[in-house]
């Protein structure tokens, strides 16, 4: 009689885990299909996705992108304020690149400039200083180089105002897109960019300098010119006076 209880327990007992493992593996699905149906949730929420015949607004709640990977969820805020940030920060990368290449095309430019012109000062006082002793091939060789010195610094000139345009415009962008950054919430991208622009425009006004200097030199030069220029016909005005009357008193 013990023994058939003994058996009726452990039948019992048998029975009673079988049905915990058969409610354990019940439970287990249903917590897998809440997992599967919440994921498929969160993946039709993405930009860009959006379900046939589904022509819903988007929910003004923050939106969220899930990953699983190794064991671990990781969530993706694509809230609109965070969408509004990471634009604006592309705006901020691609007109901070664009002042870049400005200022340097301007800058390089306006280097050019001044080099042209200071080459084309240093053959006009050789040329000034060696007015009347220079044979008439040394001094046709003189002028073709001031001349071609003078083209020089002309086209660089252009090129300098053409630059100079694309460069205010790159300037006035960036100072837009460091106004919407501040706008977004974006403070420390603002704060970059006007630094950007603040670099920008000292070294566009150190090389401005340089052409402005070389602009005076060129002034002065040309003043120095006249000044010669008149020197030296009169002094020929003045030989020849000396070599006729030279002549007449010969004649006598």
């Amino acid at each position: 009689m013990q023994a058939v209880r003994q058996c009726s327990v452990c039948a019992k007992r048998a029975a009673g885990g079988l049905v915990q493992s058969q409610m354990d593996n019940s439970v287990l699905r249903r917590k897998e299909a809440v997992c599967v149906r919440f994921l498929g949730t969160a993946e039709s929420r993405r930009p860009g996705v959006q379900k046939s015949g589904d022509l819903r607004k988007p929910s003004h709640m923050s939106l969220a992108s899930l990953s699983v990977g190794h064991g671990l969820m990781q969530v993706e805020d694509l809230s609109y304020n965070s969408l509004i940030k990471r634009a604006t920060s592309v705006v901020i990368d691609s007109s901070s690149s664009f002042l870049s290449q400005a200022t340097l095309a301007l800058t390089d430019a306006l280097t050019d400039y001044s080099k042209a012109v200071h080459s084309r000062i240093a053959f006009q006082r050789q040329y000034l200083a060696s007015l009347g002793k220079l044979s008439p091939s040394d001094e046709e060789t003189l002028q073709q180089a001031i001349g071609g010195w003078r083209a020089e610094a002309a086209e660089r000139l252009d090129e300098c105002k053409r630059y100079e345009s694309t460069w205010i415009n790159a300037v006035n962008l960036c100072k837009m897109a460091a106004e919407a950054a501040y706008s977004a919430g974006a403070q420390q991208a603002s704060i970059s960019v006007r630094a950007n622009i603040h670099v920008a425009q000292s070294q566009v006004e150190e090389a401005r300098k340089m052409s402005a200097e070389a602009d005076k030199k060129l002034a002065e030069t040309k003043v120095d010119e006249i000044q010669r220029m008149a020197e030296y016909a009169a002094f020929l005005e003045d030989n020849d006076e000396h070599e006729v009357h030279e002549a007449y008193l010969r004649e006598d």
